[in-house]
Protein backbone atom coordinates (compact mmCIF):
# COMPACT_ATOMS: atom_id res chain seq x y z
CA UNK A 1 0.00 0.00 0.00
CA UNK A 2 1.69 3.52 -0.69
CA UNK A 3 1.63 6.02 1.65
CA UNK A 4 -0.79 7.90 -0.61
CA UNK A 5 -3.01 5.78 0.04
CA UNK A 6 -2.66 4.67 3.30
CA UNK A 7 -2.75 7.97 4.73
CA UNK A 8 -6.74 7.99 3.61
CA UNK A 9 -9.52 6.92 5.22
CA UNK A 10 -12.83 7.09 3.77
CA UNK A 11 -16.34 7.20 5.04
CA UNK A 12 -19.13 5.74 2.78
CA UNK A 13 -22.38 6.97 3.59
CA UNK A 14 -24.37 4.03 1.70
CA UNK A 15 -27.11 1.69 1.67
CA UNK A 16 -27.48 1.71 -2.09
CA UNK A 17 -25.59 -1.03 -4.57
CA UNK A 18 -23.11 1.73 -5.83
CA UNK A 19 -22.03 2.29 -2.13
CA UNK A 20 -21.55 -1.83 -1.54
CA UNK A 21 -19.74 -1.47 -4.88
CA UNK A 22 -17.32 1.28 -3.81
CA UNK A 23 -16.52 -0.68 -0.78
CA UNK A 24 -15.39 -3.81 -2.59
CA UNK A 25 -12.99 -1.42 -4.67
CA UNK A 26 -11.63 0.22 -1.89
CA UNK A 27 -11.21 -3.15 -0.25
CA UNK A 28 -9.38 -4.14 -3.24
CA UNK A 29 -6.90 -1.49 -3.10
CA UNK A 30 -6.04 -1.53 0.30
CA UNK A 31 -7.85 1.51 0.99
CA UNK A 32 -8.92 2.39 4.39
CA UNK A 33 -12.73 3.18 4.83
CA UNK A 34 -16.03 2.76 6.76
CA UNK A 35 -19.37 2.16 5.57
CA UNK A 36 -22.16 3.98 7.33
CA UNK A 37 -26.01 2.76 7.22
CA UNK A 38 -28.74 4.67 8.70
CA UNK A 39 -30.34 1.64 10.04
CA UNK A 40 -34.15 2.31 8.45
CA UNK A 41 -33.87 -1.26 6.33
CA UNK A 42 -34.07 -4.21 9.20
CA UNK A 43 -31.95 -6.65 7.26
CA UNK A 44 -29.72 -4.05 5.24
CA UNK A 45 -27.48 -6.09 2.31
CA UNK A 46 -24.03 -4.87 4.05
CA UNK A 47 -20.90 -4.61 1.82
CA UNK A 48 -17.73 -5.49 2.73
CA UNK A 49 -15.37 -4.01 5.42
CA UNK A 50 -15.93 -1.94 9.00
CA UNK A 51 -19.83 -1.30 8.92
CA UNK A 52 -21.58 1.48 11.05
CA UNK A 53 -25.29 1.71 11.88
CA UNK A 54 -27.12 4.70 12.94
CA UNK A 55 -27.52 8.03 12.64
CA UNK A 56 -24.83 10.89 13.85
CA UNK A 57 -26.91 13.36 15.73
CA UNK A 58 -26.91 16.05 13.32
CA UNK A 59 -24.01 18.20 11.56
CA UNK A 60 -22.08 19.16 14.40
CA UNK A 61 -21.82 15.70 15.83
CA UNK A 62 -21.16 14.06 12.59
CA UNK A 63 -18.32 16.48 11.88
CA UNK A 64 -16.93 15.50 15.20
CA UNK A 65 -17.20 11.93 14.36
CA UNK A 66 -15.09 12.67 11.12
CA UNK A 67 -12.33 14.81 12.89
CA UNK A 68 -12.40 12.05 16.11
CA UNK A 69 -12.14 8.70 13.78
CA UNK A 70 -9.66 10.18 11.04
CA UNK A 71 -11.74 10.75 8.07
CA UNK A 72 -10.29 12.44 4.93
CA UNK A 73 -12.50 11.77 2.06
CA UNK A 74 -16.33 10.98 2.78
CA UNK A 75 -18.29 9.91 -0.36
CA UNK A 76 -22.07 10.27 0.20
CA UNK A 77 -23.22 7.06 -2.04
CA UNK A 78 -27.10 7.76 -0.34
CA UNK A 79 -30.00 7.33 -2.29
CA UNK A 80 -30.84 9.80 -4.63
CA UNK A 81 -33.98 10.15 -2.03
CA UNK A 82 -31.98 10.32 1.16
CA UNK A 83 -32.42 14.23 1.03
CA UNK A 84 -31.44 14.91 4.81
CA UNK A 85 -28.44 13.42 4.85
CA UNK A 86 -26.86 14.86 1.94
CA UNK A 87 -27.18 18.58 3.09
CA UNK A 88 -25.98 17.23 6.62
CA UNK A 89 -22.77 15.58 4.89
CA UNK A 90 -21.84 18.60 2.98
CA UNK A 91 -22.21 20.73 6.30
CA UNK A 92 -20.48 18.67 8.15
CA UNK A 93 -17.59 17.40 5.59
CA UNK A 94 -16.88 21.57 5.69
CA UNK A 95 -16.77 21.98 9.13
CA UNK A 96 -14.23 18.99 9.25
CA UNK A 97 -11.85 20.18 6.57
CA UNK A 98 -12.29 16.98 4.94
CA UNK A 99 -13.79 16.64 0.75
CA UNK A 100 -16.77 15.52 -0.05
CA UNK A 101 -17.52 13.49 -3.11
CA UNK A 102 -21.39 12.97 -3.94
CA UNK A 103 -21.88 9.47 -6.23
CA UNK A 104 -25.25 9.53 -7.54
CA UNK A 105 -26.34 7.16 -9.84
CA UNK A 106 -27.79 9.01 -12.84
CA UNK A 107 -32.02 9.81 -13.03
CA UNK A 108 -33.59 7.51 -15.58
CA UNK A 109 -34.63 9.26 -18.79
CA UNK A 110 -37.91 9.35 -20.10
CA UNK A 111 -37.76 7.29 -24.01
CA UNK A 112 -39.78 6.59 -26.70
CA UNK A 113 -43.33 5.07 -25.44
CA UNK A 114 -42.82 5.80 -22.05
CA UNK A 115 -46.33 7.70 -20.80
CA UNK A 116 -44.77 9.58 -17.71
CA UNK A 117 -46.52 12.26 -15.64
CA UNK A 118 -43.65 13.95 -13.66
CA UNK A 119 -44.41 15.60 -10.25
CA UNK A 120 -42.64 17.02 -7.67
CA UNK A 121 -42.97 15.08 -4.67
CA UNK A 122 -44.75 12.23 -3.23
CA UNK A 123 -47.66 14.42 -2.28
CA UNK A 124 -48.16 15.50 -5.66
CA UNK A 125 -48.23 11.26 -6.50
CA UNK A 126 -51.22 10.78 -4.45
CA UNK A 127 -52.69 13.55 -5.76
CA UNK A 128 -52.49 12.17 -9.33
CA UNK A 129 -53.44 8.99 -8.23
CA UNK A 130 -56.65 9.74 -6.64
CA UNK A 131 -57.81 11.60 -9.71
CA UNK A 132 -57.06 8.32 -11.67
CA UNK A 133 -57.83 5.89 -9.44
CA UNK A 134 -57.81 2.09 -10.83
CA UNK A 135 -55.43 -0.21 -10.42
CA UNK A 136 -52.07 1.11 -8.90
CA UNK A 137 -48.36 -0.33 -8.31
CA UNK A 138 -46.70 1.57 -5.45
CA UNK A 139 -42.81 1.32 -5.55
CA UNK A 140 -42.27 4.42 -3.47
CA UNK A 141 -40.67 2.95 -0.56
CA UNK A 142 -42.78 2.17 2.42
CA UNK A 143 -42.01 6.01 4.40
CA UNK A 144 -44.00 7.18 1.59
CA UNK A 145 -47.10 4.60 1.58
CA UNK A 146 -49.00 6.70 4.06
CA UNK A 147 -49.16 9.40 1.32
CA UNK A 148 -51.75 7.59 -0.35
CA UNK A 149 -54.06 6.29 2.85
CA UNK A 150 -57.16 8.35 2.12
CA UNK A 151 -57.29 7.23 -1.16
CA UNK A 152 -60.35 5.35 -1.71
CA UNK A 153 -60.95 4.75 -5.16
CA UNK A 154 -57.84 2.80 -6.30
CA UNK A 155 -56.33 -0.35 -5.64
CA UNK A 156 -52.69 -1.07 -4.47
CA UNK A 157 -49.87 -3.59 -5.02
CA UNK A 158 -47.49 -2.11 -2.74
CA UNK A 159 -44.25 -3.44 -3.09
CA UNK A 160 -41.34 -3.14 -0.60
CA UNK A 161 -38.75 -4.50 1.08
CA UNK A 162 -40.31 -3.45 4.66
CA UNK A 163 -43.90 -3.76 5.85
CA UNK A 164 -45.26 -0.04 6.01
CA UNK A 165 -45.73 0.87 9.56
CA UNK A 166 -47.83 3.91 8.81
CA UNK A 167 -50.96 4.07 7.27
CA UNK A 168 -51.88 2.47 4.05
CA UNK A 169 -54.70 2.72 1.70
CA UNK A 170 -58.01 0.04 2.56
CA UNK A 171 -57.77 -1.34 -0.92
CA UNK A 172 -54.30 -2.90 -1.10
CA UNK A 173 -52.08 -6.03 -1.26
CA UNK A 174 -48.25 -5.82 0.24
CA UNK A 175 -45.82 -7.46 -1.58
CA UNK A 176 -42.47 -7.98 0.11
CA UNK A 177 -39.65 -7.90 -2.11
CA UNK A 178 -36.25 -7.05 -2.97
CA UNK A 179 -34.53 -6.05 -6.74
CA UNK A 180 -32.77 -6.86 -8.55
CA UNK A 181 -36.35 -7.45 -10.94
CA UNK A 182 -36.34 -9.04 -14.85
CA UNK A 183 -37.92 -7.72 -17.56
CA UNK A 184 -39.82 -10.77 -17.79
CA UNK A 185 -41.00 -10.64 -14.22
CA UNK A 186 -41.94 -7.10 -13.88
CA UNK A 187 -44.38 -7.55 -17.10
CA UNK A 188 -45.53 -10.79 -15.54
CA UNK A 189 -46.52 -9.05 -11.90
CA UNK A 190 -48.15 -5.89 -14.32
CA UNK A 191 -50.00 -8.39 -16.20
CA UNK A 192 -51.32 -10.84 -13.50
CA UNK A 193 -52.59 -7.73 -10.96
CA UNK A 194 -53.83 -6.16 -14.12
CA UNK A 195 -52.14 -2.98 -13.26
CA UNK A 196 -52.70 0.27 -14.76
CA UNK A 197 -50.62 2.73 -13.04
CA UNK A 198 -47.38 2.73 -11.62
CA UNK A 199 -45.74 5.31 -9.56
CA UNK A 200 -42.06 5.27 -8.79
CA UNK A 201 -39.65 7.71 -7.55
CA UNK A 202 -36.97 8.51 -10.29
CA UNK A 203 -34.53 6.22 -8.39
CA UNK A 204 -32.30 5.97 -11.30
CA UNK A 205 -29.82 2.60 -11.82
CA UNK A 206 -30.21 -0.72 -13.21
CA UNK A 207 -31.80 -2.73 -10.38
CA UNK A 208 -35.09 -1.57 -10.51
CA UNK A 209 -34.80 0.28 -13.95
CA UNK A 210 -37.36 -3.05 -15.56
CA UNK A 211 -40.65 -1.94 -14.11
CA UNK A 212 -40.33 1.32 -16.64
CA UNK A 213 -39.73 -0.73 -19.36
CA UNK A 214 -42.42 -3.49 -18.51
CA UNK A 215 -44.79 -0.44 -18.47
CA UNK A 216 -44.11 1.13 -21.62
CA UNK A 217 -44.16 -2.47 -23.53
CA UNK A 218 -47.40 -2.40 -21.91
CA UNK A 219 -48.79 0.99 -22.51
CA UNK A 220 -48.98 1.83 -18.81
CA UNK A 221 -49.25 5.17 -17.33
CA UNK A 222 -46.17 5.76 -14.81
CA UNK A 223 -46.30 8.71 -11.97
CA UNK A 224 -42.42 9.56 -11.79
CA UNK A 225 -41.53 11.57 -8.61
CA UNK A 226 -38.46 13.83 -9.40
CA UNK A 227 -35.49 13.98 -7.29
CA UNK A 228 -34.41 16.81 -4.82
CA UNK A 229 -31.97 19.23 -5.85
CA UNK A 230 -28.81 17.86 -5.71
CA UNK A 231 -25.98 20.11 -3.50
CA UNK A 232 -24.42 22.40 -5.71
CA UNK A 233 -20.44 23.16 -5.95
CA UNK A 234 -19.50 19.74 -5.10
CA UNK A 235 -17.44 17.28 -6.41
CA UNK A 236 -19.41 14.04 -7.97
CA UNK A 237 -19.34 10.94 -9.62
CA UNK A 238 -21.80 8.40 -11.22
CA UNK A 239 -20.68 5.33 -10.46
CA UNK A 240 -18.64 3.27 -8.03
CA UNK A 241 -15.09 3.05 -10.29
CA UNK A 242 -15.67 6.86 -10.66
CA UNK A 243 -15.91 7.64 -6.96
CA UNK A 244 -13.20 4.99 -6.50
CA UNK A 245 -11.01 6.37 -8.89
CA UNK A 246 -11.62 10.17 -7.26
CA UNK A 247 -10.29 8.70 -4.22
CA UNK A 248 -7.08 7.11 -5.45
CA UNK A 249 -6.45 10.12 -7.64
CA UNK A 250 -7.15 13.08 -5.09
CA UNK A 251 -4.60 15.41 -4.18
CA UNK A 252 -2.28 14.09 -0.89
CA UNK A 253 -3.67 14.37 2.42
CA UNK A 254 -1.99 17.19 4.14
CA UNK A 255 -1.83 16.67 8.17
CA UNK A 256 -4.56 14.24 7.94
CA UNK A 257 -7.19 16.85 6.19
CA UNK A 258 -8.35 18.61 3.29
CA UNK A 259 -9.07 22.70 3.18
CA UNK A 260 -12.10 23.34 0.53
CA UNK A 261 -9.90 26.25 -1.70
CA UNK A 262 -6.76 25.43 -0.89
Amino acid sequence: MSDRVRSRRVLILGGTGEARDLARLLAAADVPFVSSLAGRVRNPRLPVGEVRIGGFGGVDAMAEWLTDNGITDVVDATHPFAARITPHAVSASRTAGVRYLRLARPAWEQGAGDRWVRVPDIDAAADAVAVRGGRVMLTTGRQDVAAFAAIRDAWFLIRVVDEPDGAMPPQRIVLRSRGPYGIDDERRLLRDHRIELLVTKNSGGAMTAAKLRAAAELGIEVIVVDRPAEPEDVDTAGTAADAADAILDGPPVADGQYRRGV
